[in-house]
Order: C-alpha cells, then sequence, then structure tokens
C-alpha cells in the first residue's frame, strides 16, 4: 500500500515529530502530539485501561481531527485567492483576437493561429514553473509563495492591457504565466486546512469557484471606453480590472491568511527513537513513490477529456446541423453554457460533500468516470435526432440530459482528494500538487487546438455524419474506465465509511 499523506499511517514513522507534520493538522499538530502522551491542554490525563487498551495513536488522531472543526474564514479566503487564476486566464478572451487584428497588424486569416499561441505559451510558463513553485511552496512556506504569485499575476495581467505590438502581448502573457504558484498553493493550503472529513466540501466549494471564475473573467470589463486614453491603450480598461481584482485577493490573503506548513521550526536532526531523521524528498522521490505515477495519470486523463470537452463543445453547438452540430444562435450557446454551468455548480455544492462521504472517493470517481462515455455517445445521438426531424423530442431530452449529466464535473473533485491522499508526506503535498498542475498545464497547451482542429477535420469529411471526434473521446473516456480500476487503495478516500460506533457495530 502507499504511504499516505499522513505520517501516522506510515508504520515506520509512528512517532510525531517536527520532522514528520500530521498532514490537515499543522496548527493542531502541538495539542495531538500531547494527546499521544496522554496530555490534553495542558492538563494532564491518566486513561485507564478499560478506555485505553483497545485504542491505537492512529485511532486518536483520527477522532481528533474529526473533533476539529473546519476554519470557514481559511476556506472562504484561499476560494478567493483562486479566483486570480481563471481571471487572469480568461479576461482576455473577449477582446484578445481584435486586439491581434488591430495592435498586432495580422491577416484576419491568421488571427486565430496567433491567438491561440499566446494562450498555450502562458499554459507552457506555467507547466515549467509548476514544480519549483511546488518546492518552494514545501521549503519557504505555502502563504508567501501564494502572496508573492498573486501579486506578480495582478501586475502582469494589467500590463497585457497596455501591449501595443504583437510581441508585447506575447510578452505580457508570458510574464503572467511565470506567476503560476498561486494554483499549487492554494490547494496545498486547502487540503492542509481540513481534517479528511471535511476536504470533500471544502474542495466542492473550491471547484464551484474556480468554475465562477470562468464566467466573471469574460464579463469583469469592457473593453473599450470613451477618452484620449483609451484611443492610445483600448484595451487597458479590461486588464485593469482584472488586475485590480486579483490585487485584491492578494491583500486579503496576506491580511487573513495563515500559515499551514507545519515545517517552520529547525528540524531535529533525529527522531525520538534515536535514529536519523530521512532527508528531505527530491522531486524525483516524490514522482517515483508508491500510488503517485497512476494517481496522475488518472489526474491527467481526467483533465484530458474535460479540456476537450470544454474546447469542442461550443464550436460543435455552433456547427450547422448537417455538418454534425446543434446548429445553435450565439443567444442559445450562452443558455446551453449557463445550464450546464449550474447544473455543475449544484453537483458539487449539493451532491459531491454527501456522495464522497457515503461512497468514498475511488467509488465516487468510478461512478463518474463510467457515466462519461453515455455522456459523450448523446451528441452526436441529439445531432442524429435533428437531422431526421424530430426536433420535439431533441428539446424534451437535451436539458434533462445536461444537468443530470453534468453530475461528471465531481470527477474533478475526486482526482483531487486522490492527489491529497497519496502523498508520501505532508511535507511534499506542494510538490504532490505541482506535478499534477504540470500535468494539467501541459494538457491545457495542446487539448484546446488538437481537439477542436479534429472535429474540423470530421466535419470537413463527413465521416460518420461529422462524429468523428465523439468517437475518439468516447475511446478516451473508455480508456479512463479502466484507468480508474487502477486507483491505488491509499487513495480510495475510504475515510467516511466503516467507522467504528460501538462493540461489533460499524457506521455505514
Amino acid at each position: 500500500m502507499a504511504p499516505s499523506a499522513d505520517p501516522t499511517q506510515n508504520s515506520d514513522h509512528v512517532t510525531a515529530t517536527e520532522s514528520t507534520p500530521l498532514l490537515g493538522a499543522p496548527e493542531s499538530a502541538p495539542e495531538i502530539i500531547h494527546a499521544l502522551n496522554g496530555h490534553t491542554n495542558g492538563h494532564t490525563t491518566k486513561p485507564t485501561a478499560s478506555s485505553r487498551s483497545n485504542v491505537s495513536p492512529t485511532e486518536d488522531i483520527e477522532e481528533e481531527e474529526e473533533e476539529r472543526p473546519m476554519p470557514y474564514l481559511q476556506i472562504l479566503i484561499l476560494c478567493f485567492a483562486s479566483l486570480a487564476e481563471p481571471v487572469a486566464y480568461f479576461a482576455i478572451f473577449p477582446f484578445i483576437n481584435e486586439m491581434i487584428f488591430r495592435l498586432g497588424d495580422i491577416p484576419e486569416t491568421s488571427v486565430g493561429f496567433y491567438g491561440g499561441l499566446i494562450e498555450s505559451l502562458f499554459s507552457l510558463v506555467q507547466m515549467a514553473l509548476m514544480i519549483p513553485y511546488g518546492r518552494a511552496a514545501d521549503s519557504y512556506g505555502r502563504k508567501p509563495v501564494l502572496v508573492f504569485s498573486l501579486a506578480g499575476i495582478s501586475v502582469a495581467t494589467a500590463l497585457f492591457g497596455m501591449s501595443q505590438t504583437l510581441w508585447q502581448m506575447i510578452l505580457a502573457r508570458c510574464f503572467a504565466g511565470c506567476f503560476a504558484g498561486s494554483v499549487v498553493t492554494v490547494r496545498t493550503m486547502i487540503s492542509e486546512n481540513c481534517t479528511k472529513r471535511s476536504q470533500a466540501r471544502a474542495f466542492s466549494w473550491y471547484m464551484f469557484t474556480k468554475n465562477f471564475g470562468i464566467f466573471v473573467g469574460p464579463l469583469i470589463a469592457p473593453p473599450f471606453c470613451h477618452s484620449s486614453f483609451s484611443t492610445h491603450f483600448p484595451y487597458a480598461l479590461a486588464s485593469w480590472t482584472a488586475g485590480a481584482l486579483c490585487l485584491v485577493t492578494t491583500i486579503s490573503a496576506q491580511i487573513f491568511l495563515v500559515e499551514t506548513l507545519a515545517t517552520k521550526k529547525p528540524q531535529a536532526s533525529s527522531t525520538s527513537s534515536g535514529k536519523p531523521a530521512p532527508p528531505p524528498m527530491t522531486t524525483w522521490d516524490v514522482l517515483k513513490s508508491p500510488g503517485v505515477p497512476m494517481v496522475l495519470f488518472i489526474f491527467g486523463h481526467t483533465m484530458l477529456l474535460a479540456l476537450a470537452y470544454t474546447a469542442v463543445s461550443p464550436v460543435m453547438e455552433f456547427t450547422s446541423i448537417s455538418k454534425g452540430g446543434f446548429g445553435f444562435s450565439d443567444r442559445m450557446i450562452a443558455i446551453f453554457l449557463a445550464v450546464a454551468g449550474m447544473s455543475q455548480a449544484v453537483w458539487m455544492l449539493g451532491g459531491f460533500p454527501p456522495l464522497q462521504r457515503w461512497l468514498g472517493t475511488g467509488r465516487l470517481l468510478r461512478i463518474c468516470v463510467a457515466f462519461q462515455p453515455f455522456f459523450l455517445a448523446s451528441f452526436p445521438i441529439f445531432n442524429e435526432l435533428l437531422r431526421h426531424g424530430y426536433e420535439r423530442i431533441f428539446w424534451i431530452a437535451l436539458w434533462p440530459s445536461i444537468i443530470f449529466s453534468s453530475g461528471v464535473a465531481m470527477s474533478f473533485a475526486c482526482v483531487q482528494l486522490a492527489l491529497n491522499d497519496i502523498s508520501p508526506s505532508s511535507t511534499v503535498l506542494a510538490t504532490v500538487n505541482a506535478l499534477a498542475l504540470t500535468v494539467n498545464s501541459g494538457v491545457r497547451a495542446f487539448a484546446p487546438v488538437a481537439f477542436t482542429s479534429l472535429f474540423a477535420v470530421g466535419v470537413k469529411w463527413g465521416w460518420a455524419d461529422g462524429h468523428l471526434i465523439w468517437l475518439v473521446l468516447i475511446v478516451i473516456a473508455l480508456g479512463l474506465n479502466v484507468a480508474c480500476w487502477f486507483l491505488p487503495k491509499a487513495a480510495e478516500g475510504n475515510y467516511g465509511r466503516g467507522k467504528k460506533v460501538g462493540d461489533g457495530e460499524e457506521e455505514g
């Protein structure tokens, strides 16, 4: 079994020391350590044989974690901080193509290429820096890395609107990608602020906020205003407004957030048992840890499907019925996306926490991915209904299908919890998240253009009535189903199941 992120679950590290801080309980670690020694809040307690004979130190810690309430203010501030990255990424979408055409002196036929290049470079720079930011967060603290990254992306986002040439746009976007540490540290700090039982609820809030940022980014400000300044810098207002929102998240994080890394004090050279303290794990050590490669593969596979669907869906809805699409108007596409987004929010906020507690992370993940091939297959089926004149059936079936199928978005939160659980130590939790986000950034750099191009090829050839892309996505989804059955046992997340409540009784 892969070691858990909680060092107390590893048989060779039973003693809790500063070199093995407790995952999810950095602020309460001293109290837990006192509890292991028979102390609670400074008062000595003498456990009786009847009350302590069948209770292990690990069970003590689990009970302590269950009783520790979730710090709502910290979680809310972290969710607010998570708005910065999607706002910075999506705020330029409404005007980036026109900005390239007007200021870059680029032919209209080449605008799409340069627009995709700018966004791909943003993700590629993030991919290159995720692991260094993760290592820095594990070495120097989560909060300094988070505040630095938020401040940097605030400035970089504001500068983008001041660009006057294509090269300035490219450099400004790459500069924004240099501050990728916020994504790593927010996920890590949410994990460390929660117990295993409360992290499902916290990450449902986080995922909802990230999705909310995707919608807020493009709406944050109009690209033009009537003034002499706007004549020279017509896109400054939008980027400045986005930068200002990122700056507010920076100030909030600096004032209200509490450091969660539990290794701020000098580490002891040896454990209390007299054995030398293990050396810090390198990135390669983390990557080779049992279960980590498989969880990273499942994470990347899940993100690949999500990004492919996100890129293809609007194009498919716009495409005419005869070529494999729905022939929706801009207004109808907006309604479709809004219904899908709201449905995902309801599933994440209302469905994910109780379902994860009831089923466990692994079971819920496998259920979600089992529905994905059917969800993806519904799109060519809906197109065929329109092709053959069954419009009434199409409209009756479309909305329930979208609302119900949006539940597959819970798989995003599942893979995040699996990452937390498979981490070999709490001291490298940021590194584990950085590895996952490196994979995500790499996928985001090529997946949208690759899958929209594949969609265009299928439409041009007319093969399978233009449904080539959906056949490819269904095959990828089936592959994810197979991969999820190899999820390591340590990442199954069954901490909400099978808790003993009495002699011989279990809570299901």
